[in-house]
Parts: structure tokens; sequence; C-alpha cells
């Protein structure tokens, strides 16, 4: 998203070649402290001192840790997870749950952020924009392919089919009673795929 794009919840940012620099120059940083060490260590404190970018400087472009971190973590996902092309739907989008449930496996960062926009407000759309959105336009690229190919059934878009293949896997995430290994997401896909393809 352009720095002066204005977005419902998310905060005008400064625009200009500069601000760029300096917005990117603290995501970059806020990405390596997730990685580093979960959203605790993403403060803006610690993204000031290992961006350069001063703390009144990043308040300008975002309200709170938990909104940089959540622009932050949806750049990590799209880097780690690049959209299968195996030739069918069935193979695309059983391999994307899989990577999807193994990423939440080894990243507990995305529960402490949906913990976090409970108690962080003005975060929340920063949450939908940079993580859920994107993710759901990564999907939405799978679909049409299928889609394209006269693979899936007619009445079951998009929306519908990314709620059903991957709402199991948040669900495991905020309630622990299943894990997030390869076995349990193949079996995810399977039951879900049944019902959404020819």
């Amino acid at each position: 998203m352009p720095v002066s794009e204005t977005i419902a919840g998310i905060q005008a940012l400064p625009s200009g070649a500069r601000s760029q620099r300096v917005h990117e120059s603290a995501l970059a940083a806020a990405v390596e402290l997730l990685k580093e060490g979960g959203l605790s260590a993403a403060t803006c404190d610690a993204v000031s001192a290992r961006s350069g970018v001063s703390k009144a400087t990043i308040y300008k472009h975002w309200p709170s840790k938990t909104a940089i971190a959540a622009e932050a973590f949806g750049r990590l996902m799209a880097e780690a997870l690049p959209l299968p092309d195996t030739g069918t739907a069935a193979g695309d989008l059983t391999e994307q749950v899989r990577q999807v449930s193994a990423f939440y496996a080894t990243q507990p960062v995305f529960a402490q952020l949906l913990a976090a926009c409970v108690t962080d407000p003005p975060a929340a759309p920063y949450f939908r924009h940079f993580f859920l959105a994107s993710r759901r336009e990564a999907i939405a690229t799978l679909w049409q392919r299928a889609v394209d190919r006269g693979e899936t059934k007619p009445s079951i878009d998009a929306e519908t089919a990314t709620d059903i293949l991957f709402g199991p896997l948040i669900f495991r995430v905020m309630t622990g009673h299943k894990p997030l290994t390869e076995e349990e997401a193949d079996k995810i896909a399977a039951a879900a795929l049944g019902g959404l393809l020819r």
C-alpha cells in the first residue's frame, strides 16, 4: 500500500520518497524483531533503535506497536509462503493449507496479534488490511485459477472457499484442541475440497 493511501481506520501517512524510505526502514526492522522474539520484541523503542527512525516519526506512520507488527507480520507471511502452482486446484489448495498450518505452528505472533487487537482497537484495521486482506487476496488468486480450469463448483466464491479451508486452522491456533501438523492439514484440506471442487 502506498504510504499516502488512506484506508478506513488507518491513519493518513506523510507522502513523498523520504517518507516511503522511513516507512520501509521501520517496517523491515519490525519484521526482523518479530522473527527474533515475537510481538513482545517488536516495541516502538526496539523498532526505533534497530531502524534509526525516531519514535515520533514511527507514531506518524502507525498508532501503536501492534499496528506496525500487524503490517510487518503480513509481509513476513507473504515472503514465507509463495503461492504454489501444481497445475490443479486440489494440489494448489492442499499445499497452501499445509504451508499456512506449518507457518502458524511455528509463529506464535499470529495468536499474539489476534489477542492484541482486542485490547488495541486502533491496530485492528492494520491487521485486517495488511494481514487478513493480503492473505485472502492470495487465496483468491489460487481460487481463480481453479475457476478458470473449471474445477470449482460454480455456486462457491473465493471468500467462502477461503473461510472453509483456512478457518479451521485459525480455530486450532486459538483453542489448541488439535495439533497443526501436515497430517491434520491434509485432513482439513481433503474434507473442505470434497465440498468445494467438482
